[in-house]
């Protein structure tokens, strides 16, 4: 295979089935499945692969905005010193309610981004929170504070709900959709691909920190890895001007999963994977 990766190797014929080593690991890739696998990572494809004559072909934007970035190694990480921490909703925008305790959402990820912050302040970073109490903070604010103070990455933390559904459960990573490519979610939103927002500039670094994070993450708890996946619609990360990534850590609506969040031992645990990825 051309770009630097290895030879494919054949693992299945119906569905076509590839697999090519790199230096994170082995990639897997399926026929009209919509994410690869890398180091058995999901990450989700802008267009699942086709077979065409008994070759499976991937479109040339992700390869040069998936793949390539991560498979062949190209990036070098830049020293991270100043973390924004943003926990998600606030004030009156109450969030997802857990199903399993009745706590809120905003709640529990503002208790999770002071555990995250105690790690990252442990090890050295300077650490700065768009919000430290119940309050309302507009998605404008959350954006510029991080810019105001040249963050080197920007985290978002929430949590998941699909009420009446309880059934789907997992950890999912974004980040912001490259120009030129459809997000994975848009929530009826509309998904301009020709639009460039500032966050675009970092596409590659982007993809970068959320694979690692979201493989720590799933690592750590053993959650169904629901994959790192894009989208536009979500404004607090367009205006990033520095890498920026948002967790959903597990979904309320899942009973299952909602009782293990309840627990502060595993939003522990939570923050705990994220500052390891970071600190690799």
């Amino acid at each position: 295979m051309e770009n630097g990766l290895g030879t494919p190797a054949i693992l299945s014929s119906r569905p076509l089935r590839l697999a090519t080593l790199t230096g994170l690991g082995e990639v897997v890739v399926e026929g009209g499945k919509p994410y690869m696998l890398l180091g058995g990572t999901a990450v989700f494809l802008a267009y699942p692969p086709r077979v065409v004559n008994g070759e499976l072909i991937l479109n040339g934007l992700d390869l040069e905005k998936k793949l390539r970035p991560l498979a062949c190694s190209r990036l070098n990480p830049q020293p991270i010193r100043t973390v924004v921490i943003d926990p998600g909703h606030g004030g009156r925008n109450h969030g997802a309610t857990n199903v399993w305790d009745g706590s809120l959402e905003k709640d529990l990820t503002l208790d999770w981004a002071y555990r995250l912050a105690e790690l990252f302040v442990m090890r050295g970073y300077r650490v700065f929170l768009t919000r430290t109490n119940d309050q309302d903070v507009s998605i404008a604010a959350r954006v510029g504070y991080a810019n105001s103070i040249a963050a080197d990455l920007f985290i978002s933390l929430h949590f998941n709900s699909v009420i009446p559904d309880q059934g789907q459960a997992g950890i999912e990573t974004y980040c912001l959709t490259p120009q030129g490519l459809p997000s994975t979610l848009n929530r009826g939103f509309e998904d301009p691909m020709d639009s460039a927002y500032p966050n675009n500039a970092f596409d590659e670094w982007n993809l970068f920190w959320a694979f690692r994070i979201h493989r720590s993450l799933v690592t750590a708890t053993g959650a169904p890895d629901r994959g790192v996946r894009y989208t536009r619609f979500m404004a607090v990360l367009r205006g990033q001007r520095c890498p920026a990534v948002l967790i959903e850590g597990g979904y309320l609506s899942n009973p299952t999963e909602a009782r293990k969040i309840s627990n502060p031992a595993y939003r522990q645990r939570l923050a705990a994977a994220i500052a390891d990825a970071i600190n690799q």
